[in-house]
């Protein structure tokens, strides 16, 4: 095995890991919801995820220096990423949490895709478009619906609806990182715009009665969801985007809903129903047709 060859298994393996946590962080943001508005808790979320990847950066010896061609792109994907914050704790505060997570996780490759086909002339290759067709039988599989037909209608849903076009369009932006500077110095600063477009908006008497709490579930959740969901995980993803792009990075997502299940279950006692595992199987299945060579 080839140094590239070498370097494309440990990305995958580290995405793959990424996509895990991102299930693992699922029934951790549902507790989340029940805290606060998803302003106050994105203020906490990037509050520590600004403050842990610093530090992480500085371990590393990362210079924070990007060009300023990419400032632009910093301030938009930052921007979106504070949207795509709301519209995703909303969802879960006023949709169908299990639904959403579905949802979400099923259109945000197939949008990227789409995306990529109208920014960049791409069409998919054969073992894209199979793999994606399977993502989508994946995610139908999931959300069981032949039982189900109204999901999409519910209007809470229509914030997870929102957040997977929301996604893809940023991960279009994070996929330019690489050429103005480190991919990961570009995501703190994404994640400093981020928290600077959530603080106008706060509530600052809620802020401070959450930072007052000893409540473990608030304390524990936060934490794991901004240090390791987001500082590790997203900044994984993101690094991933300016590697392989924006569509293949996103193919990785269809792992979240299976990996999300088999977590509600084990921490919340959710019923891990047989369309479930199938549907999570064939997630799995469409990541490998979408990268294989």
């Amino acid at each position: 095995m080839n140094e590239k060859q070498s370097s494309q298994s440990t990305l995958t393996i580290l995405m793959i890991l990424s996509m895990i946590t991102w299930g693992v962080s699922w029934p951790a943001n549902k507790v989340l919801t029940s805290f606060g508005t998803p302003v106050v808790l994105g203020f906490f979320r990037y509050g520590f995820v600004v403050i842990s990847l610093l530090i992480l950066l500085v371990l590393i010896r990362t210079k924070l220096l990007v060009s300023k061609k990419g400032i632009p792109f910093i301030l938009i994907s930052g921007a979106l990423m504070a949207t795509y914050n709301y519209t995703f704790l909303a969802g879960l505060q006023n949709g169908s949490p299990g639904a959403g997570g579905i949802l979400v996780t099923t259109l945000n490759p197939v949008m990227a895709y789409g995306l990529g086909m109208l920014i960049d002339w791409k069409r998919p290759t054969k073992n894209e478009s199979i793999g994606l067709l399977i993502g989508v039988i994946a995610g139908l599989t999931l959300l069981k619906i032949w039982g189900n037909e109204a999901v999409f209608a519910k209007p809470g849903n229509l914030y997870f609806l929102l957040s997977a076009f929301i996604w893809s369009v940023m991960s279009k932006f994070t996929s330019k990182s690489a050429k103005y500077g480190s991919p990961f110095a570009f995501t703190w600063w994404m994640y400093l715009v981020t928290l600077i477009c959530i603080i106008p908006f706060c509530n600052v008497t809620a802020i401070g009665k959450l930072i007052q709490s000893t409540d473990i579930h608030f304390w524990g959740n936060i934490l794991f969801s901004s240090i390791i969901a987001v500082t590790l995980a997203t900044t994984t993803y993101f690094f991933a985007t300016s590697k392989i792009g924006a569509e293949k990075a996103s193919s990785f997502i269809f792992i979240v809903p299976f990996s999300a299940a088999i977590f509600s279950f084990a921490i919340l006692g959710e019923n891990l129903e047989i369309h479930t595992i199938i549907g999570g199987l064939l997630g799995i299945a469409a990541v490998y047709m979408i990268n294989k060579k």
